[in-house]
């Protein structure tokens, strides 16, 4: 079982300004195939951007993504973890703070990121989460 944050985190980061506009930030997750992004101003995280708050707290809301900006809609401040902190360090702020990812940070600079999907495939490997974290995206369209 990883103890470690660095050994069950996905590596890398993407990032996006936080002028750059909901439908940039969309488009980079999809052609990276992820569910979130980094909003850093230089070196500086300074928010983290999902799919989610994308739908529920501008599409939903009738806010314009094209002109909404990725900065005003992200989670400002993320909690951060480091590769070395316990993996039950990292479970303990996700249920904390009611988050499903932590950005990874060493020395200042982002490395990576860890999700709900990265723990339960460490702790439980079997279950049910952990399995479609495994698995590939589902790109067809469904009615």
């Amino acid at each position: 079982m990883a103890e470690l944050v660095k050994d069950v985190m996905t590596p890398g980061v993407v990032a996006v300004r936080p002028d750059a506009s909901l439908v940039e930030a969309a488009q980079l997750m999809r052609a990276q195939d992820i569910g979130d992004v980094l909003v850093a101003d230089g070196q500086r995280i300074v928010g983290m951007l999902t799919d989610r708050d994308i739908t529920v707290r501008a599409v939903a809301e009738g806010v314009d993504p094209l002109t909404a900006s990725a900065g005003s809609v992200c989670t400002p401040d993320p909690v951060l973890v480091a590769p070395h902190d316990p993996v039950a360090a990292a479970a303990a702020l996700m249920r904390a703070h009611a988050v499903r990812r932590l950005p990874v940070v060493e020395e200042g600079l982002p490395v990576g990121v860890v999700s709900l999907g990265d723990l339960a495939e460490a702790e439980n490997p079997g279950s049910v989460l952990a399995e479609i974290s495994r698995s590939a995206p589902d790109h067809q369209d469904t009615v």
